[in-house]
């Protein structure tokens, strides 16, 4: 119910009290005019950036080193999550707190130091919240279990350069198109090497329902309705066994980062 007009923009947001609760921001309008839904910086926020820039001239905001995404419902309902919370870890960047901590490409956070994340963008707020060269626990959902990682919250740098992995042009033989509408490839030690994995099976070719739920060729399938893919051999007897009226997630590495994608009820 606060208008926010021109020169108001950085101002403080006063509650009835005469307190400042925060720092007006933007307004969005439909009309162009001052009636709408105004935006304002929490005030705790504020403080906290105000108290860097005097004691030290910069802010300084936590990392840990992954890149998320968002958790659909589903991915959360396929995966067994329940309901779809926290944030999908797409990549690990090598070396950084994340990785070091245990953190695997296809986890789910569910929580930073027992506070729960409802969504995905709620991860980088309380990360970047910490000071770093604290430790905070991250509760992370793989596999179909919970499990609590120690993590050491480094300090964010812009402008980080990130390894990307290239994909392997080299074509080994296919197991042929089954089931899911899929032929797949043992990964050659090469493509391992370059997409940085120890297991994983690389898609040859995309029909019907797995085009559809929109996997291609190159894409390495990492695990199948939770679990985890070794070989061809083991891929297609994991598939065999499936129970193909329900939906199917598959992990699986695009480039430099993992999403679940879901296979639907084939009848």
């Amino acid at each position: 119910d606060v208008a926010i007009n021109p020169g108001n923009s950085g101002g403080p947001l006063i509650n009835m009290r005469g307190e400042v609760v925060g720092i007006n921001s933007q307004i969005y309008s439909r009309s162009g005019g001052f009636m709408g839904i105004s935006f304002a910086i929490p005030i705790d926020e504020a403080t906290r950036v105000s108290d860097q820039l005097r004691a030290s001239g910069r802010v300084i905001r936590g990392r840990i080193g992954v890149q998320i995404d968002q958790v659909t419902k589903d991915v959360a309902e396929s995966i067994g999550l329940g309901k779809p919370i926290g944030a999908l870890v797409r990549a690990v960047t090598s070396g950084d707190p994340a990785d070091k901590a245990g953190v695997e490409a296809g986890d789910i956070i569910t929580k930073f130091d027992g506070r729960t994340i409802e969504k995905a963008g709620d991860l980088p707020r309380m990360v970047g919240s910490v000071k770093p060269g604290s430790k905070g626990t991250l509760q992370v959902f793989r596999r179909g279990a919970y499990k609590d990682l120690s993590v050491i919250v480094a300090e964010f740098e812009a402008e980080r350069p990130r390894a990307i992995a290239d994909k392997s042009t080299a074509k080994p033989l296919a197991v042929p198109v089954g089931a899911l509408g899929l032929a797949v490839a043992d990964l050659t030690d090469a493509q391992k090497r370059e997409l940085k994995l120890k297991n994983g099976v690389r898609v040859e070719s995309a029909e019907g329902a797995a085009a559809r739920a929109g996997l291609r060729e190159g894409d390495a399938i990492l695990s199948i309705d939770n679990t985890e893919v070794t070989g061809t051999k083991q891929f297609d007897a994991v598939v065999a066994k499936l129970d193909k009226t329900k939906a199917i997630n598959l992990l699986v590495k695009r480039g430099e980062g993992v999403t679940y994608l879901l296979i639907k009820p084939l009848r």
